[in-house]
């Protein structure tokens, strides 16, 4: 009896623990800084950084080769005292670190970022239908107008009514075991 007590004691703890470590884990919050990338640019954004004789800071891309703030592809940080960005173009795919460095000499964040190689030159854009997919329930691509409508309403009408009658009529017969 103690031992089920104390497990449905633990369960509510371990469900809680089980949900926390399905949630997202949001490195970009705790760093300070947020990296994003479309197709082969990618940008950064922060509010950690204050302006300094007209300067909010440097954002620098590494690959994966380079381990210092410098060797990397610097950007300035340009932005308001809300949030400052910044943005790097023809990058080619890749891992590589991104590194905000405040004007006050702090870092405001670092974090990893995958390029994706970017969609083969030869794949062609398909053309689509005029007029989009022509899907529905029957008829869905051609108008068959009211009378239509109306004689298949009547005949859904009819098996609702007809299901009802034949399932009370069965439920009023005395069952035998």
């Amino acid at each position: 009896m103690s031992i089920s007590t104390s497990l449905l004691r633990l369960g509510p703890t371990v469900a809680a623990a089980a949900a926390l470590a399905l949630l997202p884990a949001g490195p970009a919050a705790a760093d300070g800084i947020s990296v994003s990338t479309t197709g082969n640019t990618v940008s950064v954004t922060t509010d950690a950084c204050s302006q300094i004789n007209g300067h909010w800071g440097t954002a620098s891309l590494l690959s994966s080769g380079q381990a210092n703030f410098s060797q990397g592809r610097q950007v300035a940080l340009s932005g308001t005292s809300a949030g400052q960005s910044a943005a790097w173009s023809n990058v080619s795919a890749g891992t590589y670190t991104v590194i905000v460095v405040c004007s006050n000499g702090s870092t405001a964040g670092t974090q990893s970022v995958v390029v994706s190689p970017a969609p083969s030159p030869s794949a062609s854009p398909t053309a689509s239908p005029s007029r989009g997919v022509m899907g529905g329930v029957g008829g869905g691509s051609r108008d068959y107008g009211t009378v239509t409508a109306v004689a298949g309403g009547a005949l859904v009408g009819t098996g609702i009514v007809g299901t009802v009658l034949y399932l009370r009529r069965r439920a009023g017969r005395p069952r035998h075991l």
